[in-house]
């Protein structure tokens, strides 16, 4: 027998955990809820793709992977990446994990790994000049991507309204423990968010004339006010280190290598392994902690560091669990996420048409028509599939399917969720 997932149980279930304000909470955000934002001209009008529709204010990895590679134009360069995307492939074995291979952490480890050992020699047909002239390229593009608030020709105000939207659920949430946001995205928009609601946040940084980041406070509570947590695990804008002062500082005046963290396997070493470290031990920290959930969202489980972390310390925990909401339209068997997912029993994985949780993996479906009263509330975050004609006969004898998609893996509907919980009135103010 098929195994299936009731949507109506899973969304209630959701509720009482946001509801309680004795749990702790915790959200874990990737590319997605950057690319969830919308794209705006500076009259606040949306911009449009060539499929008319509305463009994402960044990029997804895979987008943004393609769009550095089409700007790559010198000859020797792209043989270079044609050779490192071929050694890539062949490391992994499934075609999933091939379609996945050249994206922009493993194109930049691998050009690092280059780095490393080139010597005065050649490798893929590139000196160690070219190889940080091509990895330098790669920075300074994302760099650009990413940094949408220096870009006079869009509407952040308007742009960031999803970011405000859940920075003002947060601030009006009534909760015993702070809320920590986990993020592995260098933009701006949750500061822009968090800022724009006046919500008081901590990010590891102390200080005023030139902020420099502090591990300590990261690690102990105590020190910590008691504002909602920022940890930015991949690194941020506006981010450099102080050769002089030898500490990762925070200022908008760094210079172009500014992004302490760029996707690569550095990201581990010298001096670019302390905020990520800390932050990572942070993370830890928070799933072994009694009484927590940790919502993922807009993270597709691409950074096995992190990966690790989460599965090795929801383990250890007696009671914390992990919810993620993943933004993938089939989940199966062989599916890196479901195989992640597998790991631990803590850990709940919900696509848009199957979720894997308590160990079986199935398709959503209602058990059963939900009551007059809650009819709304559900078909709000749970999209059924359309009815089918019964045979031949007429309009109104179409058999009412009960399967469908969950709509709270997408973060646009995900922070809709988080505000009818308790606020429905004030999310008006930020809708498009």
């Amino acid at each position: 027998m098929e195994n299936t997932h009731d949507p109506r149980e899973v969304i209630r279930g959701l509720q009482q955990i946001l509801i309680n304000n004795t749990i702790r909470i915790g959200f874990l955000f990737g590319a997605g809820t950057s690319m969830a934002a919308y794209l705006t001209n500076e009259d606040g009008e949306f911009v449009k793709n060539k499929w008319n529709e509305i463009d994402n204010l960044i990029p997804g990895v895979k987008k943004m992977t393609q769009i550095i590679v089409d700007a790559i134009e010198d000859k020797e360069y792209v043989k270079a990446l044609e050779i490192i995307k071929s050694e890539l492939e062949d490391e992994v074995d499934s075609d999933d994990e091939k379609e996945n291979a050249f994206m922009l952490e493993n194109i930049i480890s691998s050009i690092d790994q280059k780095i490393k050992v080139v010597g005065k020699d050649t490798l893929c047909g590139l000196s160690k000049d070219q190889l940080l002239d091509l990895r330098n390229k790669f920075q300074t593009k994302i760099k650009d991507l990413v940094s949408v608030h220096k870009n006079e020709s869009i509407d952040l105000d308007k742009s960031s309204s999803l970011h405000r939207k859940f920075s003002r659920w947060i601030k009006y949430a009534s909760r015993k423990n702070p809320i920590e946001v986990f993020t592995t995205n260098y933009d701006y928009l949750f500061e822009i968010g968090f800022e724009s609601e006046h919500l008081s946040y901590f990010d590891g940084f102390v200080g005023g004339y030139k902020p420099f980041f502090d591990p300590i406070s990261v690690e102990n509570n105590y020190k910590i006010p008691d504002w909602t947590r920022l940890w930015k695990l991949h690194g941020s804008l506006g981010w450099g280190y102080d050769e002089k002062e030898k500490k990762i500082i925070r200022s908008r005046d760094v210079n172009e290598d500014g992004i302490v963290i760029y996707p690569s396997l550095l990201k581990y070493d010298d001096s670019r392994k302390q905020p990520y470290l800390s932050y990572i031990e942070r993370l830890s920290s928070f799933l072994k902690g009694e009484d927590g959930v940790l919502f993922i969202c807009g993270y597709s489980f691409g950074d096995d560091h992190i990966n690790e972390t989460i599965i090795n310390s929801v383990t250890q925990s007696k009671n914390t669990t992990v919810i993620a909401l993943i933004f993938e339209n089939d989940l199966d068997e062989d599916s890196a996420t479901i195989r992640i997912g597998r790991r631990s029993n803590k850990i709940m994985i919900c696509g848009r048409k199957e979720a894997l949780i308590g160990g079986a993996l199935g398709k959503w479906q209602l058990k059963r028509e939900p009551p007059k009263d809650d009819f709304t509330f559900i078909d709000q975050f749970f999209d059924r599939d359309s009815p089918e004609p019964e045979g031949e006969k007429g309009e109104g004898d179409e058999i009412v399917k009960s399967t469908g998609d969950l709509k709270l893996v997408d973060f646009r509907h995900f922070v809709e969720f988080l505000i009818e919980l308790s606020y429905p009135s004030f999310g008006e103010k930020y809708d498009k």
